[in-house]
């Protein structure tokens, strides 16, 4: 009989409640069992999983990798898929080897050089990948010179973190001076420059933490982001883009877009799940981002027949699921928000009818919330942030 696979998700995004719908419907027929930890009792992951856990807050990298080591020790973890503190866990492949957990994870040196977008531009430019113009920026007097050299060639400038992931503090430069007209409709990326040079100005003079932007010319679409499943040998297994424009989504085989994938996926040995971004520049594409994680519309391979989140278990399991190449390609789509359940506050979860394994006892970290009785009932169903995939 073959044994039931346990996969540990710790705080991750809201969509991946399909992540773990797609290991439980995976074409093996093996039984899962999906743990959960979050900082937030109201995570749509939470409610999704067969047993869950709130995270102790305010956990050094050092203390969460402790934490981590005793969930899997205590939990009977085969695979572990990190987020949080992603670069300090995998720097501890071995003592979660130790324990019986494998990493879905890529090894810290990858990780290190896509944290900070400046050396991952640098180092991806380097193997021949074309990356767009950037200014790396630290002051007032830094930003005005990126964005006026981008404005003369023609550019309307934007920046983001040098280091940080999904969207956040992205921003896109513009002259257009602040007024009502700014405070109706919704929100919108756009700030002008002389708010943020003031902003910037006074932080210096308070002696604030310096800001570390990325500054670049505003790209334009199709954003294509490549999923990629790559082996510890660092040979590709999978690669599918997925396509944006506007509201249309859709897939793609196109080398333009697979073959630059690859050679960041192979070359810097990304594996198993990484997600790796480009849009156009001119009339070309060059690289935006690389997510050294499963993307958060990686469920969206379903749609072309693909169960990529089952691949790459199989393959930190050890077994191989060879060379995948979708069946077909879906339809366009486009993806609106869905409702899904939430737990009862009442945390932990742990799933009548799932056992604990007998393990030895391992002492809590400092800060780790001991383990509660079973949770309630699931609320009734309840909006979340997930987003499901629907044909145009």
């Amino acid at each position: 009989m073959v044994s039931r696979v346990r996969v540990w998700l710790n705080r991750t995004y809201a969509e991946n409640v399909f992540f773990t719908d797609q290991l439980r419907r995976n074409p093996s027929d093996r039984a899962v069992e999906i743990h959960a930890t979050h900082g937030d009792a109201d995570s749509p992951v939470l409610a999704a999983a067969d047993t869950a856990e709130l995270e102790p807050e305010g956990l050094s990298p050092a203390a969460y990798v402790e934490y981590a080591l005793a969930q899997c020790r205590r939990r009977g973890i085969d695979v572990f898929v990190p987020r949080l503190h992603q670069s300090a866990v995998v720097a501890h492949r071995a003592d979660f080897e130790a324990v019986g957990t494998a990493l879905l994870a890529p090894p810290p040196e990858a990780v290190a050089v896509f944290h900070d977008k400046v050396i991952a531009y640098e180092a991806v430019q380097a193997i021949g990948v074309p990356v767009p113009p950037w200014y790396r920026v630290r002051s007032a007097t830094e930003l005005v010179t990126a964005v006026e050299e981008l404005e003369e060639a023609g550019h309307r400038a934007c920046f983001k973190p040098a280091s940080g992931a999904g969207g956040v503090g992205f921003r896109v430069i513009t002259r257009t001076p602040f007024s009502l007209e700014h405070l109706t409709g919704f929100p919108s990326p756009y700030v002008q420059l002389d708010l943020v040079l003031e902003a910037l100005r006074q932080a210096e003079e308070r002696g604030d933490e310096r800001v570390d932007w990325l500054v670049m010319p505003r790209l334009e679409q199709p954003e294509v982001s490549v999923d990629c499943l790559t082996g510890p040998d660092n040979l590709l297994r999978m690669s599918v883009g997925r396509t944006k424009n506007g509201r249309r989504r859709g897939f793609t085989l196109h080398e333009q877009w697979l073959e630059p994938a690859r050679l960041i996926a192979e070359g810097f040995g990304l594996h198993y799940l990484s997600n790796i971004q480009f849009r156009m520049f001119g009339d070309r594409p060059v690289l935006m981002d690389v997510n050294t994680r499963p993307a958060g519309g990686l469920h969206q391979l379903a749609l072309c027949g693909v169960n990529a989140p089952w691949a790459a278990v199989q393959l930190a399991l050890g077994e191989d699921p060879g060379r995948i190449v979708p069946p077909f390609l879906g339809q366009d789509y486009t993806v609106v928000s869905g409702p899904r359940p939430l737990r009862a506050v009442a945390l932990p979860h742990q799933r009548l009818d799932v056992a604990e394994p007998l393990l030895p006892a391992v002492p809590a970290p400092a800060g780790a919330a001991e383990p509660s009785a079973p949770a309630a009932a699931a609320s009734p169903v309840a909006p979340a942030d997930a987003a499901q995939a629907l044909p145009l």
